[in-house]
């Protein structure tokens, strides 16, 4: 009876092993199994680097395509930019050279619309007219006038006062010009202040308008101007300091430029 109990025993032992041995193995299988298909899921290490470097050079051709089309862009523009520059110099170009032309023309006409009112004019005048124009413009050759300087210059070669006039209205005088010259004459024989140079030519016949304009149109020392005064002054008289200063101040310098010039001349 031992015996059996014994032999039973050992069986169930025997099984036991087996079973234990089977789900050991059954366990590994499994374990096996799930570990092949987390492999089978995992990218590889080599497939993974290939991907990165594909996206990389993938940003890095775009980022060039976008700089090929920006710098595209920019040379086009700049291109638009120097031919509207082009256009607008050739237009402005064309623009300037057409009214020089019509300038040119309209001064032509103008010449020639002149030219024939002087010759009809000429036509129509009489011996003695005619004369007072070229004596008029030999005159004008040689010196300054007014318009009332020339007519009685006019006069006082013969000329009646009706054909001086119309002798001197004839002619295209600038009288702000005369005034210039007439000015600068004056200066080149004798010392004057402003105001009397400018009282000398409305003495002569200019307008104050044009006398003013002129003798402010000439560059002027007009201390220097006292100076040559006071000395004019006393090659012909003797004065004292003051009596000289008050002189010059008669004669239309400031009291500085007075002092200046009797100064200058040692009193």
């Amino acid at each position: 009876m031992r015996m059996a109990r014994t032999g039973t025993r050992g069986r169930r032992r025997t099984k036991a092993v087996l079973l234990g041995v089977v789900g050991l193995l059954v366990i590994g299988g499994l374990g096996a199994a799930l570990s092949g298909d987390e492999d089978a899921t995992a990218t590889p290490p080599v497939a993974a680097a290939g991907a990165g470097a594909a996206a990389a050079g993938s940003e890095a051709e775009q980022e060039a395509a976008e700089e090929a089309a920006e710098k595209a862009s920019a040379e086009r523009e700049a291109a638009e930019q120097e031919a509207a520059e082009k256009e607008a110099a050739e237009k402005e170009a064309a623009e300037r050279e057409a009214a020089e032309k019509a300038a040119e023309e309209r001064a032509a006409e103008q010449a020639a619309a002149e030219e024939q009112a002087a010759a009809e004019e000429a036509a129509s005048m009489t011996t003695s007219q005619s004369n007072a124009v070229r004596s008029a413009q030999d005159y004008l050759r040689f010196t300054a006038f007014s318009r009332s300087g020339l007519i009685g210059q006019l006069e006082f070669e013969g000329y009646s006062t009706e054909d001086a006039t119309f002798a001197v209205d004839s002619l295209d005088i600038d009288y702000r010009e005369q005034a210039v010259k007439a000015a600068g004459n004056y200066l080149d024989f004798s010392a004057f202040s402003r105001s009397g140079l400018i009282g000398q030519l409305e003495f002569e016949g200019y307008a104050t308008d044009d006398a003013t304009a002129a003798v402010d149109s000439l560059d002027v020392d007009y201390a220097d101007q006292a100076a040559r005064s006071a000395q004019n002054y006393l090659d012909f008289s003797a004065f004292s300091r003051a009596g000289l200063i008050d002189q010059l101040v008669f004669e239309g310098y400031t009291q500085e430029q007075a002092a200046f010039g009797v100064d200058h001349v040692g009193l």
